[in-house]
């Protein structure tokens, strides 16, 4: 492999079933996923998370916090401050129920996954260290789904802060993957007073790592990432701090990212549209090229 890019060894053979007409796509879910950063001397830090080898979907693959959504974030209004639901629909180009579900997903997720919390008790404030044992017992039970992530801001006396988000990028899992999620990324600051800690039962390891020395590890192989991963800490890589990541976020281009595959000549052709690194030529009897 000359670079760490996810590539399962099943592929080949899902995509030419798909361009036979012989695979039928899943219907992907609704996920979010979120780029907490840091600031620390000279640039920001990510903090990213090792997928556990035993993971059937990418196992062993360095990613951010992040999940699916919940189907009771779309039932029960949220407390919530911010950009409005009707904002985050059009940002996120769903409607306004879905809207507030991808956002709790974002902020849900990060909380589960890295124990770091974008609530508060006002709308201008963040709740502080989160790791005592009666913050441990709220976040599994919201892992477990005992509780939905309104109950638990709502048994907190918090609101939810839409404002620490910004929204970076879509991608959708491609139609010949088993698994598919129509995933949102989002850029968010870690909170002051707030520390990470690998809260996953997916996850092996986490780090705080700048993105280009996490690119960097990944163009040598040492760091195995899938492509929307790698894609967006080459876009991090120039800005100096986290704000300056969150002030660009507004203006950046949502339309979703889907892989295409496509048979040519005496190949399979899988490319994702703008991110041309990631084009792969399967030869029709042998290894992706």
């Amino acid at each position: 492999m000359a670079n760490g890019q996810w590539y399962p060894p099943e592929w080949p053979d899902r995509i030419r079933a798909l361009t036979e007409g012989r695979l039928t796509p899943v219907v992907p879910k609704r996920a979010a996923t979120v780029m907490l950063l840091k600031d620390t001397d000279g640039a920001p830090v990510v903090h990213m998370l090792r997928r556990r080898a035993s993971m059937a979907f990418a196992g062993g693959a360095y990613a951010y916090p992040g999940g699916g959504v919940d189907p009771r974030d779309d039932d029960r209004q949220i407390r919530w401050t911010g950009p409005t639901r009707a904002w985050w629909a059009s940002r996120l180009g769903v409607d306004e129920t879905s809207a507030q579900a991808i956002v709790c997903a974002a902020v849900r997720e990060t909380y589960e996954e890295a124990g770091v919390l974008l609530a508060g008790p006002t709308p201008d404030s963040v709740v502080g260290d989160t790791t005592g044992d009666d913050w441990e017992a709220d976040r599994e039970a919201l892992v477990a789904r005992d509780v939905s992530f309104a109950e638990f801001l709502d048994r907190r006396g918090l609101v939810l802060r839409s404002d620490l988000l910004g929204a970076w990028t879509r991608w959708i899992t491609p139609e010949f993957e088993p698994r598919r999620y129509d995933t949102w990324f989002f850029v968010a600051a870690l909170p002051e007073g707030q520390r990470t800690r690998n809260a996953s039962t997916e996850a092996d390891r986490t780090v705080w790592i700048r993105p280009g020395e996490a690119a960097d590890a990944y163009d040598k192989g040492d760091l195995l990432m899938m492509p929307p991963t790698i894609a967006t800490l080459r876009q991090l890589r120039s800005y100096d701090t986290a704000a300056e990541a969150l002030a660009a976020a507004p203006g950046r281009d949502l339309a979703p990212v889907l892989a295409q595959a496509r048979l040519e000549d005496s190949e399979l052709v899988l490319s994702w549209p703008g991110h041309d690194e990631f084009t792969k030529h399967i030869p029709t009897g042998g290894a992706p090229a």
